[in-house]
């Protein structure tokens, strides 16, 4: 079982959708988490209506503080991936072990100003592109592969979907 952290500045749209994606799509094979770095105080009700209404379960979900998986007798994290393009800056804690860190840059929804159909049509694009991530993701022989090799693939993913950082 792989543990995959995703991280975002206040755990409140794209890392817990992300986390839901996961928890659904890669039961067996991975354990999904998600956190921030200044958490709100929970979830966007934009993200939760979203997810609700796709048959996810929501009763776990919150948003919590990147602390919670730092210290010992956490979950030892394999992959951590990076959502928004202001945490992909911070100084992230030192992870033990030696996880796969990766950053896909998806834009916020939360900040998407207009009415409910701007909301929802925004909040369905990044959901959208955090499953098409993960399903590229998931579907990597990620047993085989070397370190090197995955932390490659996992930028790649980076650039599908409306990717948010600039390319040459």
């Amino acid at each position: 079982m792989q543990n995959v952290l995703f991280l975002c500045t206040g755990n409140s749209s794209r890392s817990i959708m992300a986390e839901a994606i996961l928890g659904r799509v890669g039961q067996g094979r991975f354990r999904a988490f998600s956190a921030g770095s200044l958490t709100v105080s929970q979830p966007n009700p934009w993200a939760i209506q979203l997810l609700e209404k796709f048959g996810y379960q929501i009763c776990r979900l919150r948003s919590k503080n990147w602390s919670e998986f730092n210290h010992p007798g956490s979950p030892k994290m394999d992959h951590i991936i990076t959502v928004c393009d202001h945490t992909a800056g911070e100084n992230c804690p030192i992870w033990p072990g030696n996880p796969a860190i990766a950053h896909w840059g998806i834009a916020d929804p939360a900040a998407e100003v207009g009415d409910d159909k701007d909301m929802q049509l925004a909040f369905l694009t990044a959901y959208a592109q955090l499953s098409d991530r993960i399903g590229r993701f998931v579907s990597l022989p990620i047993e085989s592969m070397s370190n090197d090799d995955l932390r490659a693939a996992m930028r790649e993913i980076a650039s599908y979907s409306g990717n948010t950082e600039d390319r040459d």
